[in-house]
C-alpha cells in the first residue's frame, strides 16, 4: 500500500510539473514567423536602403510608422556624419521605440536598418559599386524586432523595452573602421533614461542555414547575457544557437558595451551572399526568423522586473 501511495504521489508530481511548465510557456506569446517574413520582404520592396537613397527615405517613414503602432513612444535621433574617406556628408537617423518608458527594469533590442552602398563581395566585379538589397544583412533583424514589438504590445511584459534601429552601420569601405557602426556610436553618446539592464543586437539572423555561435566579443564583455540567451534556446529545444564561441565581429554592440550596457551580438557570419547582390529574400527563411524571435520572447517574458 505504501508503495502505491508513493507511485501515485510521483504521478501527481509529474502532472503538476507538466502543468507548471505549460502555464509558464503559455505566458510567452507566440512569434508569427509569416508576419516577420512579410516585414522582411516589405523592407526589401523599398529597394536598397543605403543613406541618401530613395529606399532609405521611404524605409525611415515605414519604420517610424510600424514602431508607432506597437510602442508607447517613438522618436528619431537625426544626425550628420562626415566621411573623411569618401569626402561626403551623410544625413542619418537612429529610430527608437519604447514600451513602458517609465519602467527602470528594461532590455534594449537593436538592429541596423541601413544597407550597404556597395556589393564589394559580389562575384561579378561589374557589380561592386551597386547597392545591395540587404534581406539578411539589415532587414532580418529589423523584421524580428518589429514582430516582437507587436507581440509585446498585444501582451505587455513586466519590463520595459527599447527598440533601436541604427543607421550607418554598413556604410564604410573595407578596412575603414571609422565609417562603420556610425549610428550605434552616436546613440551610445545619448542613451535615453532609464538605461537598460542589457542589450541584444540582431545582425544577419535570417540565413536559410542559420547557425549562431557565441560571438567572441559578446562572450568576453557580456557573458551573463550570452548564457541567458543560450539557456532560453536550450529550454525551447532550438538548435540554431551553437554553444561554441565563434569569431569576434566589429559591430554595433561594441559601442554599447563601452558605455556600460552589456550587449551581445547574435550574428551568423557564415553567409555566402554577404555584401553581394544575392542577399535577397529567397536567401532567407521564415523558420530562422522564428527561431530567433521565440528565443528573444522567452528572454523577455522570463526576465524579472
Amino acid at each position: 500500500m505504501a508503495r502505491m501511495i508513493v507511485t501515485i504521489s510521483k504521478m501527481w508530481a509529474g502532472i503538476l510539473f507538466v502543468v507548471c511548465v505549460s502555464v509558464l510557456n503559455a505566458a510567452v506569446p507566440d512569434f508569427d514567423e509569416a508576419h516577420a517574413f512579410f516585414l522582411l520582404e516589405a523592407q526589401c520592396a523599398l529597394g536598397p536602403r543605403n543613406p541618401g537613397s530613395w529606399g532609405h527615405d521611404r524605409c525611415l517613414e515605414f519604420l517610424k510608422r510600424e514602431l508607432g503602432y506597437w510602442t508607447d513612444t517613438v522618436f528619431v535621433q537625426p544626425f550628420s556624419y562626415y566621411s573623411f574617406d569618401r569626402k561626403e556628408t551623410l544625413e542619418l537617423s537612429n529610430i527608437i521605440g519604447r514600451i513602458a518608458p517609465e519602467k527602470n527594469a528594461r532590455i534594449l533590442l537593436c538592429a541596423h536598418w541601413d544597407t550597404r552602398p556597395t556589393a564589394d563581395q559580389d562575384p561579378e566585379p561589374k557589380n561592386h559599386n551597386t547597392p545591395i538589397l540587404g534581406a539578411n544583412d539589415g532587414a532580418s533583424g529589423v523584421a524580428i524586432l518589429l514582430e516582437i514589438a507587436r507581440r509585446c504590445a498585444l501582451k505587455p511584459p513586466g519590463i520595459g523595452l527599447d527598440f533601436v534601429f541604427f543607421d550607418g552601420e554598413d556604410y564604410g569601405r573595407e578596412g575603414v573602421l571609422d565609417d562603420y557602426v556610425i549610428g550605434s556610436k552616436h546613440f551610445a553618446n545619448d542613451i535615453p533614461a532609464p538605461v537598460p539592464r542589457f542589450g541584444i543586437l540582431l545582425d544577419m539572423v535570417g540565413d536559410r542555414d542559420l547557425k549562431i555561435p557565441k560571438e567572441q566579443a559578446s562572450y568576453t564583455l557580456a557573458r551573463d547575457v550570452v548564457e541567458k540567451v543560450w539557456r532560453a534556446a536550450r529550454d525551447l529545444g532550438i538548435q540554431t544557437f551553437d554553444p561554441t564561441v565563434g569569431r569576434g565581429v566589429y559591430d554595433d554592440h561594441l559601442a554599447l558595451n563601452e558605455e556600460g550596457i552589456p550587449t551581445i551580438d547574435l550574428i551568423d557570419f557564415d553567409y555566402p551572399p554577404w555584401h553581394t547582390l544575392h542577399d535577397i529574400p529567397s536567401a532567407c527563411s521564415a523558420k530562422s526568423l522564428d527561431d530567433v524571435g521565440r528565443v528573444l520572447l522567452q528572454v523577455i517574458y522570463t526576465e524579472k522586473p
